[in-house]
This record gives C-alpha cells, structure tokens and sequence, in this order.
C-alpha cells in the first residue's frame, strides 16, 4: 500500500478489483477542479467491496480514506462530507477515529452550524463525561451561536443539559442565547421566561447588578423578592426588546440568503448584491465580533469570489492590532479557496507581507504563483517592482531579464516585459534615449505582440516636444505607425485603432502638411473597397485619455 499512499493510485495487483475506481480516480486528479469527478469519486470509493466496514480490506480503506482526505483538501468547506467522512471512519475504525475527523472538520468550517451540532450529538452519545461534552459545546458556542440560524445547534445544547436535569445550567444558556438576533429569538427568551419565575435570583442576574436592584428596598423579605423579580423581568424584557429589534434589522437581509452554504456553482448577482449590502450594514453597526462572524459566513458561501476576499482583509487591516488576522484571510485566499487563475489576491498579499517587512515572504509568494501560471504578466511586473522598490532599478531590469530569456514565457509575455523594461529606464531612471534603444533593438522579435506595439507607440507619442524639437517628434512617431502597419502581425483592428490614434496626432500635433498624410491614412485605413470593417473616423477632439482606455483594452487582451 505504500505504493497507494504515495501516488493515489492502488498497486497493479489490485487494478482489476479496483478499475471503475482508477477510472473515477484518474478523471478527478486530471482535473481537480471538477467537482462532479469528485463526487463520482466518493461515490465508487464507498461501493468498493459492496460497502466499507470494519472487515473490508486494507486496501479498500486506504483507498477510501486517501479519497476523502483529497477532496476535502479540495472542498473543505463541505460540511456535509465530513460529516460522512467521520461516519465513515466510526463504522471502520470507531470513537476515536471519527473524532479526528470532526476536530479536522470544524478547523476548516469553524462557523458550520450543522457541523458543530453533528460533532457535539456525536459526542453526547459516544462520551460518558459532564464536562468533556460541555466543553465541546462551548468550543461550538463560540464558533456558530452568532449565526442567526444557530437555534439547532442551541436546542442540542438545552437537550444535553436536560438530559442531566441541570436547569441552572440550561438558565445560564437562555440567558446567553436572548440576547442574540436570531430567526427563533422569542422562542428561547418565552422559555427563559418562564424558568426564570422559579429560580434563585442570583442565576438571572450578575451579583453587582442584583446588588444595585436591592438598594432602597427596606420591605419584609417575601415583598422584597416579588418586586425584584418584577424588577428582574422587566430588565429581561427591555433586553428582549432590544433583541427584537436588532432581529428586524437584519431579518430582510437574511431572508434574502437562498445559499448560505457553500458551492461550487456561481451564485447569482441579487445573492451577491444582499451580502455587499448586509456587510455594509453591519459595518456600519460597528460591532466588530458581529461584524467578523458575517464576513466568515459570507465566505462560506462566496468562497470562489476574491472581492469579498479583499472587502474582509482590508475591514481587518483597519482595526488595530490585527496584522496575524489580515495574513490569514490573505492565506486561506491564496492557498486554498481563490483559483490559481485569478492569481490577485495572492499578488496582494505580496503587498501586504512587504508592507509588514516580510520582503522574502512577499518574494516567495510571487514565486510561487509564477512556478504554476509561469509567465504571467501581472506578477512578473509586480515582481520587478518588487525588486526595484527594495533593490533598485538593476534589480528589477535583472527580472525582466530573466524571465525574458526563460523558455518558459510565451513570445507574447516577452514582448510585453520587454515594454514595461522600456517603462523602467523612461519613467524611473528617466533615459529616454535608453528606453528608446531598447524598443528598436527588439521590435523584430515582437511583432504579434500588440502590447509591445502600444506601450511603443504611446512612448513616442508622450515624448515632450516644442517648436523646435516636433518634426523630429513626428519623424519617429511616423515610423513606428508605418513598421505597425507594414511589419507588425497584429490583427487588422489593432492596426485601425493604433492608426487611428496617430490620425488624431497629426490633426492635432502635426505640421502644415499634416491634413495630406491624414486624408491618405483616412482613405487607406477606412477605405470600404480595402477595409471590411466599419468606418471608424477618428474625432479631432479625441483626448489622450481616450487612447490609454484604448491601451489597456488591448493589454487585458494580451494578457
């Protein structure tokens, strides 16, 4: 079986038993992102000889176990699949097994209101100890009893201690548990109620507050009860009304919740918009525990989408004292839940840990996403500066350098780091004549890249000119339109836009025989007989806006 544990993959001297698995298996390590694959998986992994159990053989629980570890490596968000994981392993291997798998489950979905109340029922029925089992319920407590959907959890909670008849105990959980909003508020506030008529006054109030309730009662002692247990529910209901209300306040939001748990399926943009909206609201409630509990819930369910990612770090960063906090949403961002392929979370925390002085950590996430998205654009640039912030300019050109030389980026992605090694020498070390060198020795290479042949031209075009120096100007700007319209390979509209871009220069920038090149460029370039793409005049009073909207329009498409 070492062979299993290693690769995922049983020995050849069991692949006849096991084929519909290594078929399940294959697909599901193919494409790891396919949750369907997934599920075929568990499925077959749990049918392998007719059923696990505590008599089926090692290989089949390896197998089984190995399956399950992955996924929810994968998908640890899938309550309900660690609950069959820990069901699973107390079938084969018992209390202690299924335990295990619990601990793990409520470490990857600590705010599963259904998890904590599966674990703690496991627990009521497989442990013999008072307080090992009140412990657990509090650890739940603490995780889920915020949740305005929390009341399974709570009444499992009550049972327990019914079950033990400890109605103190049971007070001091109402007591608690009414001063929550939550769907079945007035429910548990009714109970509280009504226990609270015949329970010693000291368990429905702190002793300092009971104390100040007392002062200026100078009646017999049955007098003195009656009116402080008057005393004592009228505090109570106050509470309930304030409970009550901040119920209302987030009952339209809650309502409005049709997925509050996770999966892999988009949700639609009216659930999206509720949660921006009801994170807004307890923001501004101000509540930083209520505020905290929402966004994790709110993550739960949105766990695919990086901009509640972003909302939640940047809400922690602003509160004192909370760097470790805002480095673990960055890393469960990054490492777990965001995919790979919108890799800016994972460049913000980049960010985040250099701003902390954790330079080779944000290096090594940097890194890190290259080594599975290598030659990607935006993290190469962001590397570079990286370097050039705490190195300086040759540190940054010596990263453009080596990824321009790595067999692993695309012609495109040089040409594009080839550009922004131009905008280094131009815009930091302010060498024109360096970064100009730089794009006429290596035009020849790039000439399918339409984000070198922008970033070119808008270089030339943003070059200071006067009186004197604007022929010379024209000259080179003339140059690189004719090499983009006669040596370039960029797609016929790339070319259009870009020409169009120099026709509104010389309308605005050009000489007295300006309007001649123009009309010839407009006839050419917008010519019905050569040109099967609409007319597209340029407007004379185009600004230079309009042309770098235009330039990072054709840098996304690059990228």
């Amino acid at each position: 079986m070492a062979d299993y544990m290693e690769t995922g993959h049983v020995t050849d001297d069991l692949k006849p038993e096991f084929a519909e698995y290594e078929k399940a298996n294959r697909a599901a390590t193919e494409d790891p992102d396919d949750f369907e694959a997934w599920e075929k998986l568990v499925r077959t992994t749990e049918q392998l000889e007719g059923g696990l159990t505590r008599n089926s053989s090692p290989q089949a629980i390896a197998a089984t176990r190995g399956v399950f570890d992955r996924f929810l490596a994968r998908f640890p968000l899938l309550f309900g699949y660690w609950k069959k994981y820990a069901d699973l392993e107390f079938s084969i291997a018992g209390t202690e097994a299924a335990e295990m798998v619990y601990e793990r489950g409520v470490a990857s979905i600590t705010n599963s209101v259904d998890l904590w109340t599966n674990y703690c029922n496991f627990k009521v029925e497989t442990s013999h100890d008072p307080d090992v089992i009140r412990e657990l319920f509090e650890r739940g407590a603490n995780s889920v009893g915020l949740d305005f959907l929390a009341h399974p959890f709570w009444d499992k909670y009550i049972e327990f201690e019914e079950r033990l008849e400890c109605e103190d105990k049971i007070v001091a959980i109402l007591d608690r548990v009414i001063h929550i909003p939550m769907h079945q508020y007035a429910r548990y506030f009714e109970r509280f109620r009504q226990l609270a008529q015949t329970r010693p006054l000291e368990e429905l109030l702190p002793s300092d507050t009971l104390a100040q309730f007392r002062q200026d009662m100078e009646r017999g002692e049955l007098e003195i009860e009656r009116e402080m247990r008057v005393r004592i529910d009228n505090f109570h209901l106050e509470i309930f009304s304030r409970t009550q209300t901040e119920t209302t306040k987030r009952w339209t939001y809650e309502s409005e919740i049709k997925r509050p748990y996770f999966h892999v399926n988009e949700l639609d943009e009216p659930q999206l918009v509720n949660w921006r909206k009801y994170l807004d609201f307890e923001e501004v409630e101000g509540d930083f525990t209520r505020t905290q509990f929402l966004y994790e819930r709110c993550l739960v369910t949105a766990a695919f989408y990086d901009e509640f990612w972003y909302r939640y770090a940047r809400w922690m960063s602003a509160q004192d004292g909370k760097e470790e906090e805002v480095r673990n949403i960055y890393q469960r961002a990054s490492m777990v839940f965001v995919p790979i392929t919108r890799p800016g979370i994972r460049i913000q925390y980049a960010h985040f840990e250099e701003a902390q002085g954790r330079v080779d950590m944000a290096r090594a996430v940097l890194e890190s996403i290259l080594e599975q998205l290598p030659g990607h654009i935006e993290t190469i640039v962001a590397w570079a500066n990286l370097e050039r912030r705490q190195g300086g300019l040759d540190a940054a050109i010596a990263i453009y350098r080596a990824q321009i030389e790595s067999d692993k980026c695309d012609i495109y992605a040089k040409g594009a780091l080839t550009a922004e090694w131009a905008r280094l020498l131009w815009k930091i070390k302010g060498s024109v004549d360096e970064a100009r060198q730089v794009y006429q020795k290596n035009h020849h290479w790039y000439l399918d890249s339409r984000y070198f042949w922008i970033n070119y031209l808008q270089f030339e075009m943003e070059q200071p000119t006067s009186a004197e120096t604007e022929q010379q100007n024209h000259d080179r700007i003339r140059q690189v339109v004719v090499d983009i319209r006669k040596k370039s390979h960029l797609p016929p509209i790339a070319i259009k836009d870009l020409t169009h871009f120099y026709m509104v220069y010389l309308l605005e920038r050009g000489g007295k025989d300006a309007a001649k090149e123009y009309m010839v460029l407009d006839r050419e370039v917008n010519g019905q007989v050569k040109q099967f793409l609409p007319p597209l005049p340029p407007s004379p009073n185009a600004s230079q806006d309009r042309f770098c909207a235009s330039i990072r329009h054709f840098i996304r498409d690059e990228a």
